[in-house]
């Protein structure tokens, strides 16, 4: 039977916004997945713009190769939170799929979540 656990984003702070610093590739560390294919991390991340200027949020989804490993949007400014991957899965291949985030100006971002983990 699998189970089923709700956890923060590795690269969070006991649950805290992580402040994307990054404004090119490789981000700044998102969350990093587990190195089996036997165990899933379905992500959810969300953003925030505390700018007085909409800005563009680039998602490096396990892999650093753009168009294909990469979601780009912009969010508005003092929008809240912006729902940005709605629960897209990591799985590992031998080595942990990494998600990283840069943005086109730096500390201004926030990006909050959390993983569930299946096994």
């Amino acid at each position: 039977m699998a189970t089923y656990s709700k956890a923060p984003l590795s690269g969070s702070t006991n649950g805290r916004g992580i402040k994307v610093a990054a404004t090119a590739t490789a981000g700044t560390l998102i969350h990093t997945g587990s190195t089996t294919t036997s165990t899933l991390h379905e992500v959810w991340l969300y953003a925030a713009n505390s700018d007085t200027a909409g800005r563009k949020l680039t998602i490096e989804w396990a892999g650093t190769t753009a168009p294909d490993d990469t979601i780009e949007l912009t969010i508005a400014p003092e929008s809240g939170l912006v729902l940005v991957c709605p629960g897209l899965l990591v799985v590992g291949d031998g080595s942990a799929l990494i998600v990283r985030a840069f943005a086109d100006t730096t500390n201004v971002l926030l990006v909050h979540g959390y993983v569930n983990v299946l096994t």
